[in-house]
């Protein structure tokens, strides 16, 4: 019911920019040649659907209004799982979509969220924005997607409301909440904990009814959805960096002249350093508040982390034996 509500509101909303831009066309104001639509899963005031915002305003100025895009967030346009199989058939012109779950479709992806993988953010940068990164984004197009730019997404911690896990000990036999991810839930099982699937807006309910114990995710996740209230440990072990990717359907992309697909990319990476500063800044004030609120914060020792980087390296075995001359780049990367 609530879908299709939202559905109807979308439909709406097409139908009103038309008269709008009918209107605009009649009082002798160009009407935009292209309109899009950007499905983002973030509220309105998160770091990556600002960037979205940025991406489109960009857009809309240096096309001089020849093409609109419209940003949808809050899943409006369907969860991640849904936008990534419309963009495949064009039904969604752009999206932000976590690597987690693009990763799904595109299993050469696995190697960036491969856990404990970067030193720090400054290793991920250099990694992404580099050879290696372009790489990445090219391989995307073989599933019907252009790679446009990578936004942060921020390094993801354990949280739950059972202890504070200050060993790898602690986490085993907790029940944590997962992306709809392989690679996340053997990562999660290879520690000892439990994974259970669960949809990014069911983790609230999920913490308060005790159907799970505990999920993973970075500060201004953790804080925006309120977790906090229901899971006060919060354990930074850095255990995985996975980037977002913004993504262009090549349905929509191939409408597209070369130079607006210029235009596309220089705004889509200038809005990614956009996105990038912002995060900084929401993660900062994101561990305030949580810990204004009663968040206890475990910081794990780096001789418990080596137990935890020795559980999952059965993971790397698993999903990227075939990629391990790519992953033994990235991990001389800045060195």
């Amino acid at each position: 019911m609530k879908k299709g509500i939202i559905r109807l509101i979308v439909c709406l909303s097409i139908v009103g920019l038309f008269v709008s831009c009918v209107g605009k066309k009649q009082a002798g104001v160009k009407a935009p040649e292209f309109v899009f639509f950007y499905a983002e899963n973030q509220p309105e005031d998160y770091p990556t659907t600002l960037g979205a915002y940025k991406f489109a305003e960009l857009v809309e100025e240096r096309t001089e209004g020849r093409i609109k895009i419209i940003v949808q967030a809050e899943s409006a346009l369907g969860y991640e799982k849904d936008v990534i199989k419309q963009l495949q058939f064009g039904g969604i012109d752009f999206a932000r979509i976590s690597l987690s779950q693009l990763a799904e479709v595109v299993q050469l992806f696995n190697v960036l969220q491969m856990p404990y993988l970067y030193r720090n953010s400054k290793h991920m940068w250099e990694v992404l924005d580099g050879e290696i990164g372009e790489d990445f984004l090219d391989a995307a197009e073989a599933f019907d997607m252009v790679g446009l730019s990578w936004y942060d997404a921020g390094a993801r911690n354990f949280y739950n409301s059972v202890r504070p896990i200050t060993s790898l000990e602690d986490i085993k036999g907790l029940k944590i909440r997962v992306q709809e991810s392989e690679v996340m839930a053997h990562m999660v099982e290879a520690l000892g904990a439990t994974a259970v699937p669960l949809d990014y807006s069911d983790v609230y309910s999920g913490l308060q009814q005790r159907s799970i114990d505990g999920a993973e995710n970075n500060w201004p996740s953790y804080e925006s959805m309120d977790h906090y209230e229901v899971a006060k440990y919060y354990t930074i072990d850095e255990h995985t960096r996975v980037p977002e990717l913004q993504l262009c359907a090549k349905a929509t992309w191939d409408k597209l002249s070369l130079e607006d697909q210029k235009i596309i990319r220089e705004c889509a990476k200038e809005s990614a350093l956009y996105e990038r500063k912002l995060w900084v800044e929401r993660e900062k004030q994101s561990e305030k508040i949580a810990i204004a609120n009663g968040t206890q914060v475990t910081v794990l020792s780096a001789e418990e982390k080596a137990k935890f980087q020795a559980a999952v390296a059965k993971v790397y075995e698993k999903y990227c034996i075939e990629y391990m001359d790519i992953i033994e780049a990235i991990i001389a990367t800045g060195k």
